[in-house]
């Protein structure tokens, strides 16, 4: 008998998410349940919000007028944290998907978390790194729709790669402009993933941990580790797949094992240094 379809809450704040992306939000959502929670929350009277009125009916999603009473303050957000405690406190839902890059959400996806649910949080670029790191599994929106060719590799559930400092709230600026849209993600150097440690780390420590006696630790089992000790996604540094990542930045070594792939590390090769102690010390009696 198979399991019942994971229900997801998918709460967007229209504010500060660009309407352009909620095909690949959706996408995303449905590899983890049904999205039979659908709202957007926003002051819809606003001409910023214009580009969602035909997206709010082509997907079914919900509008939620919330007017801003007062000037700089974001009375969407509020309505949709008072959303979320709703829904939680109704015990029907398996996991919340929450679409800003407002960091002011980091609570609520720490409260959720505590309830034994999912959060699945997508954002831009400039989200705060406490928000990406808070949520079970963080893609940046520039990250999706740049390849639809196939579908990518289940990695973990996403440490998101290290963010760019915040950025202004997209509220701000000229008030009846839509916020222009971050370019797609490029694929990250090996230089720039080696200078991560963060990240280096932690896929170090996942390959260790699933790691059998030669070394090598099946790609799914190390997707799992990091799925259990961090955010992160591989898309979120330019790479469709883990295996592709890992790859990139020259220390692991992946090999195809029937239908699976396995990974090591890569035999740290010595140095000129120690190679020329090693000779002086065979050439004394």
């Amino acid at each position: 008998m198979s399991e019942p379809e994971k229900r997801i809450a998918l709460l967007i704040d229209a504010d500060n998410a660009p309407a352009s992306k909620i095909d690949e939000i959706l996408v995303e959502v449905a590899a983890f349940g049904v999205a039979n929670v659908r709202r957007a929350y926003g002051d819809w009277k606003n001409p910023r919000l214009k580009g969602w009125e035909h997206v709010l009916h082509e997907f079914a999603i919900r509008p939620i007028q919330q007017f801003a009473y007062s000037k700089g303050k974001n009375a969407s957000d509020m309505a949709m944290v008072v959303d979320a405690m709703d829904l939680l406190y109704a015990r029907n839902l398996d996991g919340f998907a929450i679409v800003s890059s407002d960091a002011d959400f980091t609570p609520l996806v720490m409260r959720l978390l505590t309830d034994g649910v999912k959060v699945y949080g997508f954002g831009e670029q400039k989200t705060p790194v406490a928000f990406v790191n808070a949520c079970s599994k963080f893609i940046y929106l520039e990250a999706l729709g740049n390849d639809r060719s196939e579908p990518h590799e289940p990695s973990a559930e996403p440490v998101a790669a290290a963010p760019v400092p915040a950025a202004a709230n997209a509220g701000e600026g000229a008030p009846n402009a839509a916020p222009p849209e971050a370019a797609p993600i490029t694929p990250r150097s090996s230089g720039e993933l080696r200078g991560d440690t963060r990240l280096i780390n932690l896929l170090r420590g996942a390959v260790e941990a699933a790691a059998d006696e030669q070394g090598w630790a099946m790609l799914s089992a190390v997707g799992n580790q990091i799925a259990n000790r961090a955010s992160f996604d591989s898309r979120n540094y330019g790479y469709r797949k883990l295996s592709d990542l890992m790859k990139a930045t020259g220390l692991f070594e992946v090999k195809k094992d029937g239908k699976s792939s396995a990974v090591r590390a890569a035999p740290r090769k010595a140095s000129k240094v120690s190679k020329a102690s090693a000779k002086r010390a065979e050439a004394k009696p």
